[in-house]
Formats: C-alpha cells, sequence, structure tokens
C-alpha cells in the first residue's frame, strides 16, 4: 500500500505545472556548481560500566570524502554525488571493542575488531524544476530514516528519494531504500536491510511555526509515524520561547514479534520541550512519554543482520530526552531540565556549553514494573573561527547515566565520555 501511495505522490511531484519555485532554471552546470569536500574526524568513546559490566571504548581516525556535482543545464538538469570513507583503527583492542552503543569497527569472527576501513559510493540525480530525484549511495535525513554520523563513520542507504520544494514552504519526500551500509563494516549491503519505504514532508506555515508529518515501512519489522509541531514566540529582540512537539507510532510486525520472542507490538512515545532563549542563555524544560504494550519501548535504529534490529538508521529519534540514554522504554516517563551557554558574548565566539539532567520512571521491562534511570549530560563544544583551522571543532561529552536493578533488563549503568575533533576541509 504504501509502495503505491510513494508512486502515486511522485509522479505527482514530477508533474506538477504550477510551481512556484525553479530551481533547475538557476542551474549553472555541472561543473560551476560542483564541491569536494574533506572531513578529518578523530574520534575517541569510552563507557565505563557499572554492576560488573566490561568496560568499552575504542578510538579511531577517518577521513571522510564527499563529492557533488551541480546539475547540467537544461528542462531536465543531471549529476552525481559521490563519497568515500576510510578509518583507521587506533585502539584495536579484542576486549574493550564490540558494544553496540560504540561500534567503529565490527569484530570478524575471530573476535578482533578491524584494523581499518575504506568504503565509498556514488549516486546520479535528476533535477525538473525544483523537484529532485536521486539514485544510488545516499545519507538520508529524514524523521523515520536518518543516517547516523555521530560516530566515526557514517551509515549510508541504496535506493531512491524524490525530494520536491515546488512551493515554498514545503517540503515533500518520497523513497525506497534496499540496503544499508552499516558504518561499522565495509560493504555496501552490511547492515542486511530488506526494505523500507518513507513518505511525508514539512511546511513552514509562518516564519514562528512548522510542522511535519512522515511514515515508514520497514519490510518484514515494522510500520513507524511521526508528527512534530514547533512554535517560536518571540518575545523581545534577543528572547524567545519555543515549544517543540515530536512523537512516533510504531507497530511491528508479527512475524518480527515470533522471530525475536518479544512481548507486544505496539509503541506510542512523544515528547514536548520548551526552550527559553534570553541573550547567550538557554533554558530547556521537557517532558517525554513511552505507551504501548511492546517490551522493546521505541525501537529504532541498529542493523537487521546479526543484531536483529529496525535498520532504519542510528538517528531515528527526534525526542528531546535522548542523550546516552533514548529513555525510551516500555512505560518510560521522563522529565528534563536543561541549560545552555554560548561564550560568545563573553568575549569567546565559537565556545558553547550544554548540561541537562533527565530522570525517567515507570520503567516496565519482561520482568519487572516500576523502573527508574537517571543521567547528567555535559558537552563543550568549540569551533575554530579564523586562521588556518578555521572550522575545525572540538567537542567534548560526558554521561553519568545510574540505572535501578528492576531496569536492568533495559540499560546499564555507566559513566561515558566521547571527544570529537572534526576537521572539515573544502577542496574547491
Amino acid at each position: 500500500m504504501l509502495n503505491k501511495r510513494i508512486s502515486l505522490i511522485a509522479l505527482g511531484m514530477l508533474s506538477a505545472t504550477q510551481a512556484m519555485a525553479n530551481d533547475q532554471a538557476e542551474s549553472k552546470g555541472f561543473v560551476e556548481d560542483s564541491s569536494l569536500k574533506v572531513l578529518l574526524r578523530n574520534a575517541y568513546i569510552n563507557r565505563d560500566y557499572k554492576d560488573g559490566n566490561p568496560d568499552k571504548s575504542e578510538w579511531g581516525q577517518a577521513a571522510i570524502g564527499t563529492f557533488s556535482s551541480g546539475f547540467t543545464q537544461g528542462t531536465v538538469g543531471v549529476g552525481v554525488d559521490a563519497f568515500g570513507l576510510y578509518a583507521l583503527n587506533l585502539e584495536r583492542s579484542s576486549d574493550r571493542s564490540g558494544a553496540q552503543g560504540i561500534d567503529f569497527f565490527k569484530q570478524g569472527d575471530s573476535g578482533r575488531p578491524a584494523d581499518d576501513l575504506s568504503k565509498g559510493g556514488a549516486a546520479v540525480k535528476f533535477r525538473l524544476s525544483s523537484t529532485t530525484l536521486t539514485y544510488g549511495d545516499q545519507m538520508p535525513v529524514l524523521p523515520v530514516l536518518n543516517y547516523d554520523n555521530s560516530r566515526l563513520l557514517p551509515e549510508s542507504y541504496t535506493g531512491t528519494l524524490i525530494t520536491s520544494k515546488e512551493i515554498q514552504g514545503l517540503e515533500l519526500n518520497a523513497g525506497r531504500f534496499t540496503a544499508e551500509s552499516r558504518k561499522s563494516a565495509d560493504g555496501r549491503d552490511s547492515g542486511g536491510l530488506k526494505a523500507i519505504n518513507v513518505l511525508g514532508g514539512s511546511y513552514k506555515f509562518t516564519e514562528q511555526f512548522k510542522a511535519a508529518l512522515y511514515a515508514s515501512d520497514v519490510e518484514d519489522v515494522l510500520k513507524k509515524q511521526y508528527v512534530n509541531a514547533n512554535y517560536v514566540f518571540p518575545i523581545d529582540k534577543d528572547q524567545s520561547l519555543t515549544l517543540d512537539f515530536n512523537g512516533y507510532r510504531t507497530k511491528l510486525d508479527d512475524s518480527y514479534v515470533r522471530e525475536n520472542n518479544l512481548t507486544g507490538d505496539d509503541n506510542k512515545i512523544w515528547s514536548l520541550a520548551a526552550t527559553f532563549a534570553t541573550g547567550p542563555h538557554s533554558f530547556t524544560i521537557a517532558h517525554q512519554r513511552s505507551t504501548g504494550d511492546s517490551n522493546l519501548g521505541y525501537a529504532y535504529g541498529g542493523y537487521q543482520k546479526e543484531q536483529g534490529r529496525v535498520g532504519d538508521g542510528g538517528n531515528t529519534i527526534y525526542l528531546s530526552n535522548s542523550y546516552w540514554s533514548d529513555f525510551n522504554a516500555e512505560d518510560e516517563r521522563s522529565w528534563q531540565l536543561g541549560y545552555g551557554l554560548d561564550f560568545g558574548a563573553f568575549g569567546v565566539p565559537g565556545l558553547s556549553y550544554n548540561v541537562a539532567y533527565v530522570r525517567g520512571d515507570n520503567i516496565t521491562t519482561a520482568t519487572t514494573t516500576g523502573g527508574t534511570e537517571r543521567e547528567i549530560f555535559n558537552q563543550f563544544k568549540y569551533v575554530v573561527q579564523s586562521g588556518p583551522a578555521k572550522d575545525l571543532s572540538v567537542k567534548v561529552r560526558s554521561s553519568i547515566l545510574r540505572v535501578s536493578q528492576k531496569s536492568a533488563d533495559y540499560n546499564s549503568s555507566g559513566n561515558e565520555l566521547r571527544v570529537f575533533v572534526d576537521y572539515p576541509i573544502n577542496i574547491f
């Protein structure tokens, strides 16, 4: 059914005759609008687990090259996107690698992580007016299919995506992907995805209000819907109040529930965040709630191959209370207090700090009810503003996560440290 909807909407996108925008008319050419960028990334994650669980850590150096051509001139423009990825393992520890939550380098049959990784991908793209069809290897950023770029190397997907921006403020997306490349392994289909269909869009009603609706169907795994509403109340010249609502509903396929010995198949999860910004300061209060009968809670990401997970991208969780823990267990309710500071107002442009405290309760597992967890999150980030190292960023974040004994089947206590150094280089 979703396949038919995608086909009909895609046809409507491509045949739009009363477009309010025409990006293709402004094309400068295949070469003239092209760009080549390289991101050098050094990343380290350490997890000091408690309650007798072994500590885990990984460290690596990566080079991520991306090429994006312009579109040829004419009624229908043609272009190419490509990427090349390489990562070198700087730790190479069999004992400390292998945590699903870190996953820089996949362990082989011997239990040793890979010494290095290299892979690439390419896609061809066509543009008519302000509608683009892309086929090949891509890194989609959608609420129901969002590739993971929060580790050493990014994930990627192979398939077709149509994006239409014919009407000002409205973006429509429809696509089908049939392969997933795991971030920690070589190969285009290392994630084992069967297929995922995505459909939806976002609309900016006014300068202050925008909303989005999306749906996805992961073959033989689940169906998912997403809704978002975001409103910014201007208060003064440098003051505002932002309300942000995000919600997901997932329905697991019966076959997936049976094969994985799960309990229940339905989950609904939503979050509402209020952020008051005044000058360099921001203050956030957020509430998040998970309901339904699935003991997976809100299911997303991971890899169908080997892990038996969903496969819709490691960042497919547009929810307020997602840090180290996602606070997404069955029946879980969580509250957040957060604070952010931009040091630019104090003479240090490029430096920012964020801290958050999140507490979740009412957690249900296969054996217990009433479990709790709490997390203290801290992050400093500095972006070099000028000179030879301009745009180089250093991000240091830590989390202290404590999980009650009743929640041990859902999560694990520990202290986490992440250090990421990213240096983007624009070749042309």
